[in-house]
Protein backbone atom coordinates (compact mmCIF):
# COMPACT_ATOMS: atom_id res chain seq x y z
CA UNK A 1 0.00 0.00 0.00
CA UNK A 2 1.34 3.42 -0.93
CA UNK A 3 -0.36 6.50 0.48
CA UNK A 4 -0.10 9.75 -1.44
CA UNK A 5 -0.62 13.31 -0.19
CA UNK A 6 -3.60 15.33 -1.36
CA UNK A 7 -2.51 18.74 -2.66
CA UNK A 8 -5.96 19.65 -3.98
CA UNK A 9 -8.62 21.63 -2.15
CA UNK A 10 -12.32 20.88 -2.25
CA UNK A 11 -14.08 23.19 -4.71
CA UNK A 12 -16.56 24.36 -2.10
CA UNK A 13 -19.53 23.12 -4.12
CA UNK A 14 -22.17 21.61 -1.79
CA UNK A 15 -25.21 21.27 -4.06
CA UNK A 16 -25.99 19.63 -7.40
CA UNK A 17 -27.78 21.13 -10.39
CA UNK A 18 -29.23 19.85 -13.65
CA UNK A 19 -28.44 21.23 -17.09
CA UNK A 20 -31.13 23.88 -16.65
CA UNK A 21 -29.47 25.12 -13.48
CA UNK A 22 -32.16 23.74 -11.17
CA UNK A 23 -31.04 22.28 -7.86
CA UNK A 24 -31.42 18.48 -7.65
CA UNK A 25 -30.67 15.68 -5.20
CA UNK A 26 -26.97 14.81 -5.50
CA UNK A 27 -27.42 11.05 -5.15
CA UNK A 28 -26.31 9.27 -8.32
CA UNK A 29 -25.56 12.45 -10.27
CA UNK A 30 -21.80 11.98 -10.38
CA UNK A 31 -21.36 15.68 -9.73
CA UNK A 32 -18.72 17.37 -7.62
CA UNK A 33 -21.02 17.84 -4.62
CA UNK A 34 -21.97 14.14 -4.51
CA UNK A 35 -18.38 13.15 -3.71
CA UNK A 36 -16.81 16.41 -2.46
CA UNK A 37 -13.28 15.18 -3.23
CA UNK A 38 -10.18 17.09 -2.25
CA UNK A 39 -9.04 18.54 1.04
CA UNK A 40 -12.05 19.97 2.85
CA UNK A 41 -11.99 23.23 4.77
CA UNK A 42 -13.76 24.30 7.97
CA UNK A 43 -16.99 26.30 7.92
CA UNK A 44 -15.13 29.29 9.31
CA UNK A 45 -12.29 29.05 6.86
CA UNK A 46 -10.73 32.49 7.29
CA UNK A 47 -9.37 33.80 10.57
CA UNK A 48 -8.72 37.51 11.05
CA UNK A 49 -5.39 38.01 12.82
CA UNK A 50 -3.34 41.01 13.92
CA UNK A 51 -5.97 43.44 12.69
CA UNK A 52 -4.74 43.75 9.12
CA UNK A 53 -4.16 40.10 8.22
CA UNK A 54 -6.26 37.03 7.44
CA UNK A 55 -5.13 33.43 7.79
CA UNK A 56 -6.62 30.83 5.48
CA UNK A 57 -6.97 27.77 7.71
CA UNK A 58 -7.27 25.50 4.66
CA UNK A 59 -3.81 26.39 3.32
CA UNK A 60 -2.08 28.31 6.18
CA UNK A 61 -1.42 31.16 3.75
CA UNK A 62 -1.70 34.68 5.17
CA UNK A 63 -3.38 37.44 3.18
CA UNK A 64 -3.91 41.15 3.74
CA UNK A 65 -7.39 41.91 5.00
CA UNK A 66 -7.54 44.90 2.66
CA UNK A 67 -7.86 43.27 -0.75
CA UNK A 68 -6.79 46.36 -2.73
CA UNK A 69 -3.80 47.95 -1.00
CA UNK A 70 -2.80 50.31 -3.81
CA UNK A 71 -4.83 53.46 -4.48
CA UNK A 72 -5.54 52.30 -8.03
CA UNK A 73 -4.87 49.26 -10.25
CA UNK A 74 -1.28 48.67 -11.31
CA UNK A 75 0.34 46.80 -14.15
CA UNK A 76 2.08 43.52 -13.41
CA UNK A 77 5.55 45.02 -13.00
CA UNK A 78 4.32 47.84 -10.77
CA UNK A 79 2.48 45.29 -8.63
CA UNK A 80 5.68 43.31 -8.09
CA UNK A 81 7.50 46.55 -7.19
CA UNK A 82 4.75 47.48 -4.73
CA UNK A 83 5.15 44.16 -2.93
CA UNK A 84 8.94 44.53 -2.85
CA UNK A 85 8.40 47.90 -1.12
CA UNK A 86 6.10 46.19 1.40
CA UNK A 87 8.97 43.87 2.31
CA UNK A 88 11.46 46.72 2.68
CA UNK A 89 9.02 48.50 4.98
CA UNK A 90 8.12 45.25 6.80
CA UNK A 91 4.47 46.01 6.20
CA UNK A 92 2.27 44.59 8.98
CA UNK A 93 5.40 43.24 10.64
CA UNK A 94 6.26 40.88 7.77
CA UNK A 95 9.07 40.87 5.20
CA UNK A 96 8.05 37.75 3.27
CA UNK A 97 5.28 39.23 1.13
CA UNK A 98 4.92 38.00 -2.43
CA UNK A 99 2.43 38.13 -5.25
CA UNK A 100 0.57 34.79 -5.16
CA UNK A 101 1.18 32.29 -7.92
CA UNK A 102 -1.81 30.99 -9.85
CA UNK A 103 -2.48 28.06 -7.52
CA UNK A 104 -2.17 30.20 -4.40
CA UNK A 105 -4.63 32.80 -5.70
CA UNK A 106 -7.08 30.20 -7.04
CA UNK A 107 -7.02 28.46 -3.65
CA UNK A 108 -9.18 31.30 -2.29
CA UNK A 109 -12.04 30.57 -4.67
CA UNK A 110 -15.25 29.01 -3.41
CA UNK A 111 -16.80 27.68 -6.61
CA UNK A 112 -20.28 27.65 -5.11
CA UNK A 113 -20.26 31.41 -4.56
CA UNK A 114 -20.35 34.59 -6.63
CA UNK A 115 -19.86 38.33 -6.22
CA UNK A 116 -17.40 37.49 -4.67
CA UNK A 117 -16.46 33.85 -5.27
CA UNK A 118 -15.29 33.50 -1.69
CA UNK A 119 -16.52 31.45 1.26
CA UNK A 120 -19.48 32.98 3.07
CA UNK A 121 -18.51 35.07 6.08
CA UNK A 122 -15.02 35.88 4.79
CA UNK A 123 -13.40 38.86 6.56
CA UNK A 124 -11.79 40.51 3.54
CA UNK A 125 -12.45 44.20 2.96
CA UNK A 126 -12.32 46.54 -0.03
CA UNK A 127 -12.71 43.64 -2.46
CA UNK A 128 -13.00 44.56 -6.14
CA UNK A 129 -15.08 42.15 -8.22
CA UNK A 130 -12.62 41.92 -11.08
CA UNK A 131 -9.21 40.62 -12.15
CA UNK A 132 -6.32 40.15 -9.71
CA UNK A 133 -2.75 39.45 -10.84
CA UNK A 134 -0.77 36.31 -10.07
CA UNK A 135 3.03 36.06 -10.25
CA UNK A 136 2.80 33.32 -12.89
CA UNK A 137 3.63 34.13 -16.50
CA UNK A 138 1.46 32.53 -19.19
CA UNK A 139 3.69 30.07 -21.06
CA UNK A 140 1.57 30.38 -24.21
CA UNK A 141 2.13 34.18 -24.32
CA UNK A 142 5.02 35.27 -22.11
CA UNK A 143 4.20 38.99 -22.23
CA UNK A 144 1.04 37.97 -20.36
CA UNK A 145 0.46 36.75 -16.80
CA UNK A 146 -2.33 34.73 -15.24
CA UNK A 147 -5.04 36.52 -13.31
CA UNK A 148 -8.15 35.44 -11.42
CA UNK A 149 -11.61 37.04 -11.58
CA UNK A 150 -13.22 37.25 -8.14
CA UNK A 151 -16.75 37.89 -9.33
CA UNK A 152 -17.15 34.28 -10.47
CA UNK A 153 -13.81 32.44 -10.16
CA UNK A 154 -12.48 32.22 -13.73
CA UNK A 155 -8.74 32.32 -14.49
CA UNK A 156 -7.24 33.60 -17.73
CA UNK A 157 -4.21 35.68 -18.70
CA UNK A 158 -3.77 39.38 -19.43
CA UNK A 159 -1.10 41.64 -20.88
CA UNK A 160 1.41 42.51 -18.16
CA UNK A 161 1.13 46.18 -19.17
CA UNK A 162 -2.60 46.16 -18.35
CA UNK A 163 -3.89 47.52 -15.05
CA UNK A 164 -5.38 45.17 -12.45
CA UNK A 165 -5.48 44.76 -8.70
CA UNK A 166 -3.25 42.38 -6.74
CA UNK A 167 -3.43 40.56 -3.40
CA UNK A 168 -0.19 40.14 -1.42
CA UNK A 169 0.32 36.82 0.37
CA UNK A 170 2.90 35.39 2.73
CA UNK A 171 3.44 32.30 4.83
CA UNK A 172 4.07 28.63 4.05
CA UNK A 173 3.13 27.06 0.73
CA UNK A 174 3.50 23.38 1.58
CA UNK A 175 -0.17 22.40 1.23
CA UNK A 176 -0.48 23.41 -2.41
CA UNK A 177 1.55 22.08 -5.32
CA UNK A 178 3.87 24.41 -7.18
CA UNK A 179 2.73 25.63 -10.60
CA UNK A 180 5.69 24.23 -12.55
CA UNK A 181 6.85 27.71 -13.60
CA UNK A 182 10.64 27.75 -13.73
CA UNK A 183 11.66 30.84 -15.73
CA UNK A 184 11.70 34.62 -15.52
CA UNK A 185 10.97 37.03 -18.36
CA UNK A 186 11.76 40.59 -19.43
CA UNK A 187 9.27 43.21 -20.67
CA UNK A 188 9.39 41.73 -24.17
CA UNK A 189 8.58 38.22 -22.94
CA UNK A 190 12.10 36.90 -23.48
CA UNK A 191 13.60 34.46 -20.98
CA UNK A 192 16.12 36.04 -18.60
CA UNK A 193 18.10 34.79 -15.61
CA UNK A 194 16.04 35.10 -12.45
CA UNK A 195 17.70 37.63 -10.15
CA UNK A 196 18.08 37.04 -6.42
CA UNK A 197 15.51 39.79 -5.85
CA UNK A 198 12.95 38.47 -8.32
CA UNK A 199 9.53 37.63 -6.90
CA UNK A 200 8.17 36.08 -10.09
CA UNK A 201 6.72 32.61 -9.72
CA UNK A 202 9.53 31.19 -11.85
CA UNK A 203 12.06 32.48 -9.32
CA UNK A 204 10.28 31.69 -6.05
CA UNK A 205 8.70 28.38 -7.17
CA UNK A 206 6.49 28.24 -4.08
CA UNK A 207 4.59 25.04 -3.37
CA UNK A 208 5.36 21.33 -3.30
CA UNK A 209 7.64 20.42 -6.25
CA UNK A 210 6.48 17.96 -8.88
CA UNK A 211 7.90 14.47 -8.15
CA UNK A 212 10.67 13.36 -10.51
CA UNK A 213 8.52 10.43 -11.65
CA UNK A 214 5.14 12.06 -11.29
CA UNK A 215 3.00 9.74 -13.42
CA UNK A 216 3.01 5.97 -12.93
CA UNK A 217 1.22 3.62 -15.31
CA UNK A 218 -0.85 0.88 -13.64
CA UNK A 219 -3.38 -1.72 -14.82
CA UNK A 220 -6.29 0.63 -14.12
CA UNK A 221 -4.92 4.01 -15.17
CA UNK A 222 -2.20 6.60 -14.67
CA UNK A 223 -1.44 7.45 -11.04
CA UNK A 224 -0.43 11.05 -10.35
CA UNK A 225 1.95 10.64 -7.42
CA UNK A 226 1.62 14.34 -6.59
CA UNK A 227 -2.11 14.10 -5.86
CA UNK A 228 -2.92 10.39 -5.65
CA UNK A 229 -5.53 10.67 -8.39
CA UNK A 230 -5.84 7.92 -10.99
CA UNK A 231 -6.46 9.26 -14.50
CA UNK A 232 -7.70 7.47 -17.59
CA UNK A 233 -4.63 6.76 -19.72
CA UNK A 234 -6.43 7.98 -22.82
CA UNK A 235 -7.22 11.62 -22.12
CA UNK A 236 -10.50 11.43 -24.00
CA UNK A 237 -13.24 8.97 -23.30
CA UNK A 238 -15.55 8.25 -26.23
CA UNK A 239 -16.72 11.10 -28.43
CA UNK A 240 -14.44 14.12 -28.78
CA UNK A 241 -17.08 16.53 -27.45
CA UNK A 242 -20.28 16.10 -25.42
CA UNK A 243 -22.78 18.10 -23.48
CA UNK A 244 -22.20 18.20 -19.74
CA UNK A 245 -25.06 15.79 -19.04
CA UNK A 246 -23.84 13.41 -21.76
CA UNK A 247 -20.38 13.41 -20.21
CA UNK A 248 -21.77 12.62 -16.74
CA UNK A 249 -23.83 9.76 -18.17
CA UNK A 250 -20.88 8.39 -20.16
CA UNK A 251 -18.51 8.21 -17.21
CA UNK A 252 -21.21 6.63 -15.05
CA UNK A 253 -21.69 3.95 -17.71
CA UNK A 254 -17.92 3.41 -17.91
CA UNK A 255 -17.78 2.92 -14.13
CA UNK A 256 -20.48 0.25 -14.31
CA UNK A 257 -18.78 -1.57 -17.18
CA UNK A 258 -15.33 -1.59 -15.56
CA UNK A 259 -16.56 -1.95 -11.98
CA UNK A 260 -14.20 0.85 -11.04
CA UNK A 261 -15.26 4.19 -9.52
CA UNK A 262 -14.53 6.40 -12.51
CA UNK A 263 -16.12 9.85 -12.35
CA UNK A 264 -15.86 13.26 -13.93
CA UNK A 265 -13.11 15.31 -12.21
CA UNK A 266 -13.76 18.52 -10.32
CA UNK A 267 -12.29 21.73 -11.68
CA UNK A 268 -9.58 21.70 -9.00
CA UNK A 269 -8.64 18.14 -9.90
CA UNK A 270 -8.37 19.03 -13.58
CA UNK A 271 -6.34 22.15 -12.84
CA UNK A 272 -3.92 20.09 -10.71
CA UNK A 273 -2.59 18.52 -13.93
CA UNK A 274 -1.46 21.86 -15.37
CA UNK A 275 2.24 22.63 -15.67
CA UNK A 276 2.39 26.42 -15.99
CA UNK A 277 5.74 26.28 -17.77
CA UNK A 278 4.15 24.56 -20.76
CA UNK A 279 1.31 24.89 -23.25
CA UNK A 280 -0.36 23.04 -26.12
CA UNK A 281 -0.97 21.09 -23.93
CA UNK A 282 -0.21 22.62 -20.53
CA UNK A 283 0.88 19.25 -19.13
CA UNK A 284 4.22 18.24 -17.60
CA UNK A 285 6.85 17.11 -20.08
CA UNK A 286 7.01 13.38 -20.74
CA UNK A 287 3.44 12.90 -19.52
CA UNK A 288 2.11 9.46 -20.54
CA UNK A 289 -1.39 10.46 -21.67
CA UNK A 290 -2.66 9.86 -25.20
CA UNK A 291 -5.27 11.69 -27.25
CA UNK A 292 -5.10 14.90 -25.23
CA UNK A 293 -7.92 17.35 -26.09
CA UNK A 294 -8.13 21.13 -26.05
CA UNK A 295 -10.67 21.48 -23.23
CA UNK A 296 -12.55 19.38 -20.68
CA UNK A 297 -15.76 19.47 -18.69
CA UNK A 298 -15.49 19.37 -14.91
CA UNK A 299 -18.15 18.07 -12.53
CA UNK A 300 -18.22 21.46 -10.79
CA UNK A 301 -21.23 23.66 -11.49
CA UNK A 302 -20.57 27.39 -11.73
CA UNK A 303 -21.80 29.22 -8.66
CA UNK A 304 -22.25 32.31 -10.84
CA UNK A 305 -24.70 30.70 -13.29
CA UNK A 306 -25.81 27.19 -12.36
CA UNK A 307 -26.69 26.20 -15.93
CA UNK A 308 -22.97 26.52 -16.65
CA UNK A 309 -20.11 24.32 -15.43
CA UNK A 310 -16.40 24.92 -14.99
CA UNK A 311 -14.08 23.92 -17.84
CA UNK A 312 -10.31 23.50 -18.10
CA UNK A 313 -8.81 24.78 -21.36
CA UNK A 314 -5.78 22.52 -21.42
CA UNK A 315 -4.11 24.06 -24.46
CA UNK A 316 -3.53 27.22 -22.43
CA UNK A 317 -4.09 26.07 -18.86
CA UNK A 318 -7.02 28.45 -18.36
CA UNK A 319 -10.08 27.91 -16.16
CA UNK A 320 -13.38 29.04 -17.64
CA UNK A 321 -17.00 27.96 -17.86
CA UNK A 322 -19.20 26.30 -20.47
CA UNK A 323 -22.95 26.21 -21.07
CA UNK A 324 -24.04 22.75 -19.96
CA UNK A 325 -26.32 22.12 -22.95
CA UNK A 326 -23.64 22.84 -25.54
CA UNK A 327 -21.75 19.92 -27.04
CA UNK A 328 -18.38 21.66 -26.68
CA UNK A 329 -15.97 19.78 -24.42
CA UNK A 330 -14.33 16.41 -23.83
CA UNK A 331 -14.49 13.97 -20.91
CA UNK A 332 -11.42 12.77 -19.00
CA UNK A 333 -12.35 10.17 -16.32
CA UNK A 334 -10.61 10.10 -12.97
CA UNK A 335 -10.73 7.97 -9.81
CA UNK A 336 -10.30 9.29 -6.31
CA UNK A 337 -7.74 7.77 -3.98
CA UNK A 338 -8.25 9.66 -0.75
CA UNK A 339 -7.09 6.82 1.47
CA UNK A 340 -4.18 5.54 -0.56
CA UNK A 341 -3.36 3.48 -3.61
CA UNK A 342 -2.46 -0.14 -4.06
CA UNK A 343 0.93 -0.38 -5.79
CA UNK A 344 -0.27 -3.22 -8.01
CA UNK A 345 -3.74 -2.09 -9.07
CA UNK A 346 -3.40 1.65 -8.65
CA UNK A 347 -6.64 1.84 -6.68
CA UNK A 348 -7.81 1.00 -3.19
Amino acid sequence: MTTYPVHILSSGQKHCYDEDGKRVDCSGTGQDAEFMPGRSWPDNRFEAIAGHLVKDTATSLIWTRNSCLSEFPLNWYESLDFIEAMNREEKYGRSDWRMPNRRELRSLIDHSMKKPALAAGHPFENLFLGWFWTSTTAAIATRYAWYVHFEGGRMFYGNKDSYCWFRPVCGPADMLACTGADRCYDHLGAVVTCSAESTEDGALRKGVPFPEHRFVRTETGIVDTLTGLVWHAEARYGDSVRTWQEALAAVKSHARETRLPWRMPTINELESLVDASRHSPALPSLHPFSNVQQAYWSSTTSGFETDWAYVLYLTKGAVGVGFKKNRDFALWPVMSAKTGLDENTGYR
